[in-house]
C-alpha cells in the first residue's frame, strides 16, 4: 500500500510539475531605469558597469527591447546599490544572454568596470 502510494506522487509530479515562477521584463524605459517584476511585486534596475553616450541611448534602448521583449523571463544578478537603486545584470532565462554584455559588443556602451 506503501509503495503504491509513493508511486502516484511521484507519477502526479511528473505529470503535473510544480510550476516555477520567474521576473519578467515590465518595461525598459532607459538603460539605467528597467522595471521587472514577477507576480507580486515591481522593481526597478540599473545595468552596472556601463556607460551608454546620450547620442547611443535610444538605439541601445531599441536593442534591448529587441532582444528581451516585455514578458521575457529573466533572472538578475545584483551587482550592488547605486544611489538607492539596484544595479544588476539581467539574463534571459531561455538564452542567457545578458543586457550589459549585449551593449559592449554592438559598441553602444563602455564598459567602465574592466581597467583597459
Amino acid at each position: 500500500m506503501k509503495k503504491t502510494l509513493n508511486l502516484l506522487i511521484v507519477a502526479f509530479l511528473f505529470l503535473f510539475p510544480l510550476t516555477g515562477y520567474s521576473a519578467e521584463i515590465l518595461q525598459i524605459n532607459t538603460t539605467n531605469d528597467i522595471v521587472i517584476g514577477d507576480q507580486n511585486r515591481e522593481l526597478s534596475l540599473t545595468l552596472p558597469c556601463i556607460e551608454v553616450k546620450k547620442d547611443n541611448e535610444r538605439l541601445a534602448v531599441e536593442m534591448l527591447k529587441k532582444s528581451f521583449p516585455r514578458g521575457s523571463k529573466i533572472k538578475i544578478k545584483p551587482f550592488g546599490l547605486d544611489e538607492s537603486i539596484l544595479s544588476a545584470k539581467i539574463f534571459r532565462v531561455d538564452n542567457k544572454s545578458e543586457m550589459t554584455q549585449i551593449l559592449i559588443s554592438s559598441d553602444l556602451a563602455k564598459d567602465k568596470c574592466t581597467n583597459s
